[in-house]
């Protein structure tokens, strides 16, 4: 039996529908490091962390920003629930500069358990963003 070439991909946020349709292979940010997926993988469940994400279609590569979620791996699909999804030419390279300006500034202070995971996320995602846009 021939083994299959694509998996179906599907890369969904609170907002919008970012990717739905083929890919050749993944690779996605995960709590011990990237976890690389192609067809046929083993059925898994895992975390998303924020980092750099990318897919590849028709041979292609394209990167993504991708914030924290879950991934449910199946032979033949993957499916990303994230907080955001953003293409390089989406990222406002500016503002994310500021973002981590300011998530730095803030980690530095006192602060409360809850200002400091606000902090440390919002750190997360200005990192994913710049290394995205890079």
């Amino acid at each position: 039996m021939a083994e299959a070439k694509t998996f179906y991909l599907e890369i969904i946020t609170p907002e919008r529908q970012f990717y739905i349709g083929p890919a050749q292979s993944l690779v996605l940010p995960a709590l011990d490091g990237e976890l690389g997926v192609l067809p046929g993988h083993e059925c898994a469940v895992t975390t998303v962390e924020p980092g750099q994400l990318r897919f590849q279609v028709d041979g292609q590569w394209h990167p993504a920003a991708v914030g924290p979620g879950f991934a449910e791996i199946k032979p033949d699909y993957v499916i990303l629930l994230v907080d955001f999804a953003e293409r390089p030419e989406e990222i406002d390279y500016k503002r994310a500069e500021a973002a981590k300006a300011r998530a730095e500034e803030r980690l530095r202070q006192k602060q409360s358990i809850q200002e400091y995971y606000h902090s440390k996320a919002a750190l997360s995602r200005a990192m994913a963003r710049l290394k995205t846009r890079r």
